[in-house]
């Protein structure tokens, strides 16, 4: 069979036609494999973060649960302990390691929710822990502190891109005879035959997850700021020339505020009291010729320049060469850790790039504490006898609501160096808090 001129063109163009629609359609499928690649590699990030935060979270509990002396607290630490369990075998069940027998593992998850349900039977009972069930708890604890370490490790690994999480299902789903490349299975084979490790420390500063869930008690009633008036105050927080910054977007819900910016700086002013309730510069610090001591008076004096006085420094924490400094308000010698700023300094040059009073508008003001309290000596009776007392002092704390309880803070040491705050009510004659205190060349850090 002949073809002709026209008849040849014509097959070209189909051919390139067919060529072309091919094409697009493998673009297209290669999208939507990227799109389910994608999609199932999130799903598994979020399932590590999870197992992370509660392997860490079971860590720190059992650790607060060795030195709890009331009933009261450590039954609330076994329902604790209870629930990240429950959370952390749920994360695991979500990964593809099925192919594993992570008979350890699994075992761990389910006592540590078992034990903590016993010993909360045990205790509302009116019985006492015996020296054999405290030694459990001790055993848990420094497992459960090398399983929390190499869950953050892996995490870790995982976000550098040094392990592609997605490879867990390839090898899941590998034949026998494939050679994988290393997956993340390999982290949790580690689990199963013991590991050596230490804590992690990540921690924010202590008592700042309640600081917005109040209305903001220094700027109720107080009277609207003016647009001037605010930008005024921005640029005295930002340390800036009123000229150089510009308005941005405002701020709405609970504290309403003007917002300020220029290309790396951001200020927020409530619009009611013309409070500055935050300030943030971005900027790379590179080094670290201020000290942290010279950091700490350098944000003390920004403090006051600021007109905010009478706050006490607690907790700090130094990250890429910047240092975070939070100070809590004092009265009558009574740190307030609900009154809390957070002020950053470059180490640089001891430049203010943070600054952050939220904490501070929403819970403010001046207290009138009651007289009713315990004995010091009572408050120190009610401390679990592995904790020996270094010094103590009165402080108010927020509790898990929104309100708030005036304790006797002790400050305490363990047979393992181990600080430990313990808080103790001093109406209510109970454990409130427990945590635990680390300190180290970058800061002193509270979980």
């Amino acid at each position: 069979m002949t073809i002709t001129r026209r008849g040849f063109i014509r097959l070209c163009s189909y051919t390139v036609a067919i060529v072309g629609v091919l094409a697009i359609r493998n673009v297209q499928l290669m999208f939507e494999n990227d799109d389910k690649t994608i999609a199932l590699e999130n799903s598994y990030v979020r399932a590590i973060e999870d197992l992370s935060t509660s392997a860490e979270n079971i860590s720190t509990t059992l650790q607060k649960g060795i030195y709890s002396g009331t009933p009261e607290m450590l039954q609330e630490l076994s329902a604790k302990l209870w629930r990240e369990s429950g959370s952390a075998k749920a994360a695991l069940a979500q990964l593809p390691v099925q192919e594993l027998q992570l008979e350890n593992t699994n075992k761990f998850l389910s006592q540590v929710g078992n034990y903590a349900l016993s010993i909360s039977q045990k205790v509302s009972d009116g019985e006492t822990l015996s020296n054999e069930e405290y030694k459990n708890l001790k055993s848990l604890y420094h497992f459960s502190k090398n399983f929390s370490q190499e869950m953050w490790d892996l995490e870790s690994q995982i976000n550098s891109g040094q392990i592609s999480i997605v490879k867990i299902a390839n090898a899941v789903q590998a034949s026998a005879g494939e050679s994988a490349p290393p997956t993340v299975t390999e982290g949790f084979s580690d689990f199963e035959e013991g590991f050596e490790s230490y804590p992690t420390l990540i921690y924010d500063g202590p008592f700042s997850d309640h600081i917005l869930e109040k209305d903001p008690i220094m700027i109720k009633g107080a009277e609207d700021a003016t647009e001037d008036y605010a930008l005024k105050r921005g640029a005295q927080a930002a340390n800036v020339n009123q000229s150089d910054l510009k308005r941005g977007q405002d701020e709405a819900g609970k504290m309403p505020s003007y917002v300020f910016e220029n290309e790396n700086t951001s200020v927020a002013i409530t619009k009611q009291g013309g409070l500055i309730s935050y300030m943030l510069k971005s900027r790379e610090v590179s080094s670290n010729s201020v000290s942290q001591t010279e950091a700490m008076i350098t944000a003390l004096r920004y403090l006051e320049s600021l007109g905010i006085k009478n706050m006490q420094t607690t907790y700090y924490e130094t990250y890429n060469n910047i240092i975070t400094i939070n100070y809590a308000a004092r009265q009558d010698d009574i740190v307030c850790y609900t009154d809390l700023i957070k002020v950053s300094v470059a180490l640089d040059n001891g430049e203010i790039l943070g600054f952050d009073a939220r904490g501070y508008i929403v819970n403010h003001f001046d207290r009138t504490f009651t007289t009713t309290r315990m004995a010091e000596s009572d408050a120190k009776a009610l401390l679990s006898p592995l904790l020996t007392v270094t010094k103590s002092k009165l402080a108010l704390i927020p509790t898990e609501g929104t309100n708030e309880v005036l304790c006797y803070e002790f400050t305490c040491t363990t047979d393992e160096d181990t600080k430990v705050l313990v808080y103790i009510g001093v109406e209510s004659k109970k454990e409130e808090q427990i945590l635990i205190l680390y300190e180290s060349e970058t800061g002193v850090l509270t979980m």
